[in-house]
């Protein structure tokens, strides 16, 4: 799952106890992590193409700057620093206090957010099929699911706003938060899976290609967007068995997250951070 109002896609709902606290929990560690990897986007990306240094980025990415490629260097550089963006606009859009303090920055935070988020899918999968992106074709099967459901969920969120239906509005936000955060969620979810493997497992490493890593690509958003479900059952159903359970469903998963996000953070982001 992803960031800050999981479970309250309607106002005038509370969330029973334990329900609300994993919710919360979840919360914190994701928005934590998500912090981690904005800044790690500005420190890398934005300090290597300060000083024009876009060779730099060949180091990280299979498909990265190609010398005299103008349309994929401007998706790829888009694609980049707008994901900055909705790093940080996504997790503040959905906090209930930003909401009802600040209605005219939520207002124009979330049409930014949307369009943006928009742009980059279509910059993703201008990246996926005219480029050289490593991974197998399943892989790019997924990641293009993903952005088409990005422009979908983008529409239900703007057409139940328009309808003033917020209820609705407010859990497509949430489905539309989950999606756009799946490529976050993907190098969590490798990090847990090699942490828990003691190594890569189930792929290769040097092809980046493997069952694991296509499993992954569709976990990425259909693992979110279930427990996502799941929760809003629970906060509408009467049963306590079920929201006890959800709870610890959310509880678990919060868990493996924050081991993926430690991974992550250690390996990947804060050695680029700092460097």
């Amino acid at each position: 799952m992803t960031t800050a109002t999981l479970g309250r896609a309607d106002a005038t709902h509370s969330q029973p106890g334990a329900l609300a606290a994993a919710v919360k929990t979840w919360f914190a560690v994701a928005f934590a992590g998500q912090m981690i990897f904005l800044l790690y986007i500005v420190a890398f990306y934005g300090r290597t193409a300060s000083r024009g240094d876009f060779a730099a980025w060949n180091k990280i990415l299979a498909s990265g700057h190609v010398p005299g490629d103008t349309a994929n260097n401007a998706a790829l550089i888009g694609h980049i620093f707008i994901a900055a963006f909705i790093t940080l606009a996504g997790p503040l859009q959905l906090m209930p206090s930003v909401r009802a303090r600040f209605p005219t920055f939520h207002r124009w935070n979330g049409r930014l957010y949307l369009l943006t988020s928009v742009i980059a899918s279509i910059a993703g999968l201008f990246l996926i099929w005219t480029g050289k992106p490593s991974g197998s074709f399943l892989q790019h099967v997924a990641i293009s699911i993903n952005a088409l459901l990005i422009m979908a969920a983008a529409w239900f969120t703007v057409r139940h706003a328009m309808r003033r239906q917020l209820g609705a509005h407010r859990r497509w936000a949430l489905r539309l938060f989950l999606l756009v955060s799946g490529s976050w969620f993907f190098r969590v979810g490798l990090m847990f899976w090699i942490a828990i493997n003691g190594g890569p497992a189930g792929f290769d490493p040097n092809t980046f290609r493997g069952p694991a890593l296509e499993a992954i690509s569709f976990l990425q958003y259909l693992l979110p967007l279930a427990i996502l479900e799941l929760v809003f059952r629970a906060r509408d159903s009467d049963s306590p068995v079920l929201r006890i359970a959800t709870a610890g469903t959310v509880f678990l998963m919060t868990a493996a997250m924050a081991l993926g996000i430690l991974v992550a953070s250690k390996g990947m982001w804060l050695p680029l951070i700092v460097r």
